[in-house]
């Protein structure tokens, strides 16, 4: 089975959740998802991406994404997990969480599968930390792997969907280590006519570096 790779439709799933039933992507049809794994429950590295995401998933949902999580392991362990986290666990002034988005049971490996989450070299019996950014197509748009022993950044997962959403409405691609409100890149020319225009003409809030880049304000700004 090979795993869906950036611009693939994203598998389709039913799956047992502790949100109850999700069938994917028709219940998340206009929204941008994403689909977490991770390696079990009861895990501290586990525990600490949980909070973590619980904690943003109002920025996240004030961005029109959806949260997804995924290990094998049964609703029951999941529930006994998440309520474990709710009840006491605190972790940089982040307690009594509650974990709403849905996490999937996954005993039989079907969803982990389709997504290439399974990595034998690492572990036949758990998922590594895969993360996909699905958009509002169902189109797979980015694809993150992590080992096992570490922890994902939230933050940067965020930056991500805010930069795929930038370039889904504006055409625009981001430089490196761009934040929200830094400059973006505008679309090189193509043709040799295009080259002389852009050459030829200045507009304000526009640097050029070379013809080929070429940058300006984020409108966000």
């Amino acid at each position: 089975m090979r795993m869906p790779l950036i611009g693939d439709d994203a598998p389709s799933f039913t799956a047992v959740t502790t949100q109850g039933m999700i069938n994917f992507p028709e219940d998340y049809k206009g929204k941008w998802v994403i689909l977490f794994s991770h390696p079990a429950d009861f895990t501290p590295v586990c525990t600490t991406e949980f909070m973590t995401f619980a904690s943003m998933q109002e920025e996240f949902r004030e961005m029109n994404t959806e949260l997804i999580g995924l290990s094998i392991d049964s609703v029951y362990s999941h529930i006994a997990w998440l309520k474990r986290i709710e009840e006491k666990i605190e972790y940089k002034g982040m307690k009594n969480l509650e974990i709403k988005f849905p996490v999937i049971e996954d005993l039989k490996m079907d969803v982990a599968k389709k997504y290439g989450m399974i990595q034998p070299k690492a572990s036949t019996t758990q998922a590594v930390r895969a993360v996909f950014i699905i958009d509002p197509e169902a189109k797979v748009r980015t694809i993150l792997y992590y080992p096992q022993s570490t922890g994902r950044n939230m933050q940067e997962i965020k930056r991500i969907v805010i930069a795929l959403q930038k370039n889904a409405a504006e055409k625009v691609a981001t430089p490196a280590n761009w934040q929200p409100g830094d400059d973006v890149i505008i679309p090189t020319p193509n043709t040799m006519e295009g080259v002389k225009e852009r050459l030829g003409k200045e507009e304000e809030g526009k640097l050029c570096l070379d013809w080929f880049i070429c940058l300006k304000k984020d409108s966000q700004k």
